[in-house]
């Protein structure tokens, strides 16, 4: 029972379902406080909230994470409880085992170490720690960045400890993430019925040339860290229910995830331009959250080779998947990246971690701080 997976259990038995934190922060300040670091309790609506630093001179490296977990879906579909932490042919199972208690473990227990080690090291060490980032992540990190950057106080690399691992841990970072904008769009036409054709404007017809034009579109060619930006309809919903009924409207829901190659301006003004020239009469509202990209520099060279000297693996760069936390952190740091345990098994039952791949996990992190802060 390593400390570190011990306090990984400690953190997996609280029933932290997003936005609660239930003790996990609590907890975490307890090892920090001894080793000098301010805490900053920060609050916003029902959300916990935790930075915490130690040191007041450049450069700054922070640990970014998040208390909060999603729910466990059936209970009686899981092979053991969830927030009684169980290990299990050499797997610790939990809610959050994977996403992301153990990096949560990881990121004190390699502070404690590296600390204890290097009592003077150069710069700052801070953690950045919400229960708001697997709901509407509208009160976790994206305030506490507000606050930060009110007062001018930047970071130099932020690790984010999502769970990024494909195949074996270690073989990828996410040195970057797609944009994601969203549309909800709703195109007029007139209802009547479906026997008079020449008395009705049906919306779905009038859309398809639209949808068909958007779906063709080449929006961008990528980068060298950004496959293509695509375009998905996610939802589609129209007409009374009735069969003998032309609907007076239709509401599509679409998404681009996209990347550095566009911007949000320029993908809203080519949908516009679309819809317009197919004479449709509508309304379009937008939710949009940013992409973001870390070149290869000092904090992934660091953890790359740190990764190397604790897994034995060489990690690629990658900025697939979904949207994090980084994305608000960029803000205001230029060097973000994610690393953390297998993503496998993430938000789904019987969530787990490897036993053998926690200790390593917590040496990654270390080697990182000792490379860049020693």
């Amino acid at each position: 029972m390593t400390k570190t997976l011990e306090l990984a259990i400690d953190l997996l038995k609280r029933q932290s379902n997003t936005p609660l934190d239930a003790g996990c922060q609590d907890l975490m300040i307890s090892r920090l406080e001894p080793l000098g670091f301010k805490i900053e309790r920060m609050r916003f609506g029902n959300v916990d909230n935790l930075y915490a630093r130690r040191g007041t001179t450049a450069p700054l490296l922070v640990f970014a994470g998040h208390t909060d977990v999603v729910p466990t879906g059936p209970l009686d579909q899981w092979h053991t409880a969830p927030f009684e932490p169980t290990i299990k042919d050499g797997m610790l199972y939990a809610r959050g085992a994977a996403d992301m208690k153990t990096s949560l473990a990881a990121f004190i227990t390699s502070i404690e170490e590296f600390i204890a080690e290097n009592p003077n090291h150069a710069g700052s060490i801070g953690l950045l720690i919400t229960s708001d980032e697997e709901g509407v992540a509208v009160d976790g990190t994206i305030k506490v960045v507000e606050v930060l950057k009110a007062r001018g106080e930047l970071i130099d690399y932020c690790i984010v400890g999502e769970p990024t691992s494909n195949k074996v841990v270690g073989d990828m970072i996410k040195n970057g993430r797609r944009g994601s904008l969203s549309g909800k769009l709703v195109v007029k036409g007139v209802q009547g019925h479906i026997a008079y054709p020449h008395l009705v404007k049906n919306p779905i017809h009038m859309v398809a040339p639209a949808i068909k034009d958007m779906v063709e579109t080449v929006w961008d060619n990528g980068n060298e860290y950004f496959p293509p930006t695509s375009w998905q309809i996610s939802n589609m919903n129209g007409g009374t229910g009735a069969t003998n009924v032309v609907p007076g409207e239709v509401e599509i829901l679409f998404n681009f995830r996209f990347s550095t190659a566009s911007t949000e301006q320029n993908l809203k003004e080519r949908v516009y331009a679309i819809l317009d020239r197919h004479a449709l009469n509508y309304d379009l509202t937008w939710e949009y959250s940013p992409p973001y990209i870390t070149p290869r520099g000092n904090l992934v060279e660091a953890i790359s080779k740190a990764i190397y000297e604790a897994y034995g693996v060489t990690p690629e760069l990658s900025t697939t998947g979904g949207t994090s936390d980084g994305r608000f952190i960029a803000d205001i740091c230029k060097q973000v990246i994610e690393f953390g345990p297998l993503n496998a098994t993430i938000h789904k039952l019987n969530e787990c971690v490897g036993v053998a791949d926690i200790e390593p996990l917590k040496e990654t992190y270390k080697l990182t701080l000792q490379k860049l802060l020693a």
